[in-house]
């Protein structure tokens, strides 16, 4: 019994079964692959997911399964990764999906949706609701196998030229904002731009756009955003959490032992634990320093929340009537969405509502 389980482990079980060559058994061990990012190096959080998975491969592998990692425009372009990997190109992506809703909206599921799960419950979803089993099933016709890796938590409302009071300063507003919530903004009137995140700066700083949103203070620190756009509004409604996820050609996948697809996963999930942290870590520090660099800080109104709640569920119904894969993974998504609210109003939320009142 213990011979047979360390076969199984190490995935020689199904080559000896099928009597395939020793030969295969050592190509197995030594494995190239290329990963693809969609993120510029410098953004060091974000772009590192990608590396932290590779790394932890190394390691899983004993440094005999090595995937060289490649920043946005390296290999090809940054939003060009899903085509690359559905022709056969490379073996790997590590992406934001909605970027990809032009191809299908039904992307942004496993990302980010406007009023949609907060990280904790977006992964409770993948890995133990049906959000895995359903966007795999997506996937598929792509030609690519999705595991989740990296969430940013919820992101910050952007930067503004001006101040947004109500619902009426959004029309006009040029704001570099893309997929879904540029939809969103459209039915407020806004007109969303479509700006590579290297060029956003100057947008801002010549006035082609009036505002932009990005992540959160430590990558937007990075950016320099508060010097152009001094308005840092809270929350990002459009983005409760932006999961990543490592997209893997399945024709590569399907050609690993069981053993080395139990490192990726493995690994995947060490990466998805690693970045929410780095996040959480690093934030806090980042937001002190804007303030003291001259951001303000500021809520968006309960009215322009209201007011872009109601924009995304017409939306939502648009893409239910429009969209069958949409509809079908929506439908099992906001059904665990409404339980996972009503776990969070009893606990999380009541208790971190009372913890920021209190002097520590």
């Amino acid at each position: 019994m213990e011979r047979r389980a360390l076969l199984k482990l190490t995935g020689l079980a199904g080559i000896v079964a099928s009597g395939m060559a020793p030969a295969v058994v050592k190509a197995q061990e030594n494995l190239r692959w290329r990963l693809a990012s969609s993120f510029p190096k410098h953004l060091d959080t974000i772009y590192g997911g990608g590396e932290v998975f590779a790394q932890k491969v190394r390691e899983l592998s004993d440094g005999k399964f090595n995937i060289s990692v490649h920043a946005g425009g390296e290999l090809m372009p940054a939003m060009g990764v899903v085509d690359a990997l559905e022709q056969n190109s490379v073996e790997a992506a590590h992406t934001a999906p909605y970027y990809f809703f032009g191809k299908n909206e039904a992307f942004a599921l496993s990302c980010a949706i406007p009023f949609g799960m907060n990280s904790r419950q977006l992964t409770a979803w993948m890995y133990h609701g049906n959000g895995l089993k359903l966007t795999r099933d997506f996937y598929a016709n792509y030609n690519i196998v999705n595991f989740p890796c990296g969430n940013s938590g919820v992101q910050m409302g952007g930067w503004f030229r001006k101040q947004i009071n109500t619902p009426e300063d959004v029309r006009g507003l040029k704001i570099r904002i893309g997929g879904l919530p540029g939809k969103v903004i459209e039915k407020l009137g806004g007109i969303p731009q479509n700006i590579a995140g290297g060029e956003v700066y100057q947008a801002l700083e010549k006035g082609v756009i009036d505002a932009a949103e990005w992540v959160g203070p430590y990558d937007d620190l990075r950016l320099g955003f508060h010097k152009v756009a001094p308005y840092y509004y809270y929350p990002g409604w459009w983005e409760g959490s932006v999961g990543l996820d490592l997209l893997v050609n399945k024709k590569a996948y399907d050609g690993l032992s069981q053993h080395y697809k139990d490192i990726v996963a493995a690994a995947s999930t060490y990466a998805h634990v690693d970045m929410q942290a780095k996040y959480d870590a690093r934030n806090p520090g980042a937001l002190k320093e804007l303030v003291g660099q001259g951001a303000k800080v500021l809520p968006f109104s309960k009215e322009v929340l209201d007011a872009s709640f109601k924009a995304s569920q017409e939306l939502y119904a648009e893409l239910n009537e429009s969209n069958p894969q949409w509809r079908t993974i929506y439908a099992d998504y906001r059904a665990f969405q409404k339980d996972e609210l009503l776990w969070f109003r009893f606990a999380e939320a009541r208790f971190d509502q009372y913890m920021q009142t209190v002097s520590l």
